[in-house]
């Protein structure tokens, strides 16, 4: 009999791509509740517990309930909120961080879904720091760009609405300038790091996409460390990783405009790792994924598939 997979939240920009990658998979059978009845707490209820496994696309408090439903009724969870990401009890669902942690969510029954720019800057740093290329109390900075769907369907109405104008923006718009971004926990938890990076995310005027920059400069490199061996050790860590790709930049005066296009992942659960040396010594690290895709519904769809025991990359795009 196939699984059953139940989608609460289908309708929010992470449960619809989730409900649209799933769409026409035939081992396993996924369920949706109707408009009139999405927002029915009872009914919301009743399909959880009629799951196997289920998907929350909620804000974080609705997450915690449904959570509770789940664990009474001996259901799985993928929380795709940022509730239980550091939560104790909660495997953490970023496969490719190490094997063990891909194991632990193959038997997981609660797995809390990465963030988007967590995801990014997780994968790119956590190597080098187990490799020393990094010391555990390195202060990094990081600049991160988002399209504006990263802020659910709020942020679309605004960046889309004529009357705001913001979809002919020319720059981007950071935000969160004053306040401590909801990612910076699970950064602290998984990246080895010991001292919170100064993390500066920003809005695009587009829809999908994002890139996260971290600058490393020479002085914060140990003896032996340049961009030549942080380029080997992230090769090495994801080597067989199929939604993980490493790339290589001999001459980075050869990029251009599109060279990191924010957009090049969209609508793929892949994530380009980029290693940029500077004639200085510097070294410069870009990841560049779908902030709906690799950053949400697709590393949801990856839990989904190893925790049903299903091929970890079933219906994946890459």
């Amino acid at each position: 009999m196939r699984p059953k997979v139940h989608i609460d939240g289908h309708a929010g920009t992470t449960g619809l791509r989730i409900r649209d990658w799933l769409a026409g998979r035939r081992d396993i059978a996924v369920s949706t509740l109707d408009e009139d009845r999405r927002k029915d707490v009872a009914a919301r209820r009743a399909a959880i517990e009629a799951s196997d496994l289920t998907v929350l696309c909620l804000p974080d408090d609705a997450a915690r309930e449904a959570a509770g439903w789940a664990e009474a009724c001996g259901a799985q969870i993928i929380d795709a909120s940022t509730a239980h990401r550091v939560a104790e009890g909660w495997t953490y669902g970023l496969p490719e961080l190490d094997g063990a942690l891909r194991d632990a969510i193959r038997e997981a029954r609660f797995v809390a879904n990465p963030g988007c720019y967590a995801s990014a800057f997780v994968l790119l740093t956590r190597p080098l720091v187990d490799a020393e290329l990094l010391p555990h109390d390195t202060a990094l900075s990081v600049h991160a760009l988002s399209g504006y769907s990263g802020g659910g369907r709020g942020l679309i109405e605004r960046w889309e609405s004529p009357e705001h104008g913001l979809s002919a923006l020319p720059y981007e718009a950071p935000y969160a300038l004053g306040a401590r971004h909801k990612h910076i926990p699970e950064i602290m938890a998984y990246s080895g790091l010991t001292v919170e990076p100064q993390f500066v995310p920003a809005v695009g005027p587009f829809r999908c996409g994002m890139r996260v920059e971290v600058p490393v400069p020479l002085g914060m490199v140990p003896m032996g460390g340049n961009s030549t061996a942080m380029l080997e050790c992230l090769r090495e860590r994801y080597d067989n990783e199929p939604f993980v790709r490493v790339v290589h930049h001999p001459d980075p005066r050869e990029a251009h405009e599109r060279t990191l296009d924010p957009r090049a992942c969209n609508d793929t659960n892949v994530m380009e790792l980029h290693v940029l040396p500077h004639p200085s010594g510097h070294t410069l690290l870009v990841a560049i994924l779908d902030n709906l895709g690799k950053g949400a519904s697709g590393v949801a769809i990856q839990n989904l598939n190893l925790m049903l025991g299903l091929a970890e990359t079933a219906h994946l795009p890459n």
